[in-house]
C-alpha cells in the first residue's frame, strides 16, 4: 500500500523530529488505527531507505501517525512512502 507523508507531528512551539502524519487513502479513525504497528519505508531519490512504523491514528479523517528510526529530510513532505504488510 502506497501513502504520502503529509507533515511533520508539530505544535505550535515544538516539532517532533522523527514523527510525521501520513496519508494512505483510508478516510475513517476506525480504519486508521487498525493499521496501528505496521512497517513503513521511505526511499530517497540516492535509493536510501529509512524504516519506521505506524503509532496510531490521528484525527477523524483516516491519517496516521509514524515514528521513524531516524528523522527524514524536510524534502520527504508531499512524497510517496510503502506501507509493509498490509492487505490493501
Amino acid at each position: 500500500m502506497k501513502g504520502i507523508v503529509v507533515q511533520f507531528r508539530r505544535s505550535r512551539k515544538t516539532i517532533h523530529e522523527k514523527h510525521y502524519l501520513l496519508d494512505i487513502g483510508l478516510t475513517k479513525r476506525d480504519e486508521a488505527k487498525k493499521m496501528a504497528g505496521k512497517e513503513v519505508e521511505w526511499k530517497s531519490p540516492a535509493g536510501k531507505i529509512i524504516k519506521g512504523k505506524i503509532s496510531d491514528a490521528h484525527g477523524n479523517n483516516g491519517l496516521v501517525r509514524a515514528i521513524f528510526e531516524k528523522g527524514l529530510p524536510g524534502q520527504a513532505v508531499t512524497t510517496e512512502i510503502e506501507v509493509k504488510g498490509s492487505e490493501k
